[in-house]
């Protein structure tokens, strides 16, 4: 990777994408630090530190969530957006229809994907607006306009245009810098985040010196993830397949043995970040509108994060999405009609349903091991942040083993990207 990266900077053209990348990325971070006036930003860092499912949104935005900045919603709205356009893509035809249309088609679709984040980023916006008003140690937020409803207003507005001007950054970034801007901007505020818990441990270490085998305990537990993370995520079964001779005219085509990747963990995050969404979101509706409820209060305890129950059912639900996902990836009826269409054939099945049927049942298999990876990487991390935590140093909330997931996989890709953007510009250089 060092190597890569130095080949790149060497670049004038890559060279220039990077600055540029990391130029966008430094206005991003800057956003993170500007208050929204009519906050009183001390409390709602106490009232998101007491919260799960808002210390993973906070950790995500890379504190600015629990810093009541104006970049407090991040890139949310948009991949929540995204994610559930995608959804929509498979049942309704007219969206299916535009995915196939090709450059034209998808741009429709991101036009569509925009204006629906700016509608979830006023709902999440008018969402934790009152959760910060009814709040129950008291409102934290302070009539700055001459009302407390004017200032309610404007923190909305702020929210949302905050939302989309990061919206914004990540396309520009995908567009003019390296690699994918709405996974850089996450990759950005995680590292953050694990860098200001880490800056606290060190500060901690003169009243509590044992707090320094926490911190060795927690950077080589990190490291073991991170291991484990990079050997799951370029985990591929590869299915063989061989291709006949095909005389066209003079020449001759095929006769050549080829491979299908099949990835392990082909849906990356995305089973988890479901699971805990769709786990989290009645305690999250309840905690927006009857935070004092005892519909909450009985939610939190037996149904929320960190019970019994939570433990036991986000497994199952993680199991169930990777495999939902897998289908919306991997389609083996496309695939072997795909191989048949060019004369191939896997050695031993014959074309047709056979492949298709032989695909799928591959795909299965691997989707259940990728769906235990991710059900380990859920779960077993989670016991030893808590356990390593201590007096002055918390873990448990800042570091995640899904965010540790997300790390891994935007600097696996950004390598990628760095790798053919190097080969192209070799490719370019021999043509001329």
């Amino acid at each position: 990777m060092f190597e890569t990266i130095k080949n790149a900077f060497a670049t004038k053209e890559i060279r220039v994408k990077i600055f540029l990348t990391l130029l966008l990325l430094l206005v991003y971070r800057l956003g993170c630090y500007i208050p929204i006036p009519g906050l009183n930003s001390t409390a709602i860092a106490e009232s998101v530190q007491g919260n799960d499912f808002l210390s993973i949104l906070s950790m995500i935005t890379g504190g600015s969530l629990s810093n009541g900045t104006i970049f407090a919603l991040g890139i949310l709205p948009f991949i929540n957006a995204f994610i559930i356009m995608q959804l929509l893509t498979l049942v309704i035809p007219a969206l299916e229809r535009l995915s196939k249309e090709g450059d034209d088609g998808r741009k429709k679709l991101t036009q569509i994907t925009r204006y629906f984040a700016l509608i979830l980023a006023a709902v999440q916006g008018v969402g934790i607006v009152l959760s910060w008003k009814n709040n129950a140690g008291g409102s934290l937020i302070e009539p700055t306009f001459g009302s407390e409803e004017l200032t309610m207003a404007f923190i909305i507005a702020i929210l949302m245009a905050g939302s989309t001007m990061v919206m914004w950054l990540g396309e520009r970034i995908t567009e003019y810098g390296i690699g994918n801007g709405t996974s850089l901007i996450i990759f950005v505020g995680i590292l953050s985040s694990a860098g200001t818990v880490f800056l606290t441990a060190f500060k901690s270490l003169g009243q509590t010196p044992e707090n320094i085998w926490r911190i060795i305990g927690m950077l080589l537990m990190i490291i073991l993830i991170f291991v484990f993370i990079v050997f799951f995520d370029l985990a591929e079964r590869r299915v063989q397949v061989q291709y006949a001779k095909q005389i066209k005219g003079n020449k001759v085509y095929g006769g050549q043995t080829q491979h299908i990747p099949i990835k392990v963990n082909s849906s990356g995050v995305m089973p988890i970040i479901f699971a805990t969404s769709f786990l989290m979101f009645p305690q999250l509706i309840m905690q927006l509108f009857w935070p004092t409820s005892e519909a909450y209060y009985w939610y939190a305890q037996n149904m929320g994060t960190g019970s019994v129950v939570y433990y036991v059912l986000l497994p199952l639900f993680i199991l169930f999405f990777a495999y939902f996902y897998a289908q919306i990836q991997f389609n083996p009826d496309d695939v072997a009609k795909n191989i048949q269409q060019y004369g191939g054939t896997i050695p031993g099945i014959r074309q047709g349903k056979p492949t298709a049927d032989y695909l799928r049942k591959i795909n299965n298999r691997i989707t259940l091991f990728g769906a235990i990876f991710l059900a380990i990487i859920a779960l077993i991390p989670t016991f030893i942040f808590k356990a390593i935590s201590g007096p002055g140093v918390d873990f448990s909330n800042s570091f995640s083993a899904t965010g540790l997931l997300i790390v891994v996989s935007v600097a696996l890709e950004f390598n990628k990207q760095l790798e053919s953007q190097i080969m192209m510009r070799h490719y370019k250089g021999f043509l001329q």
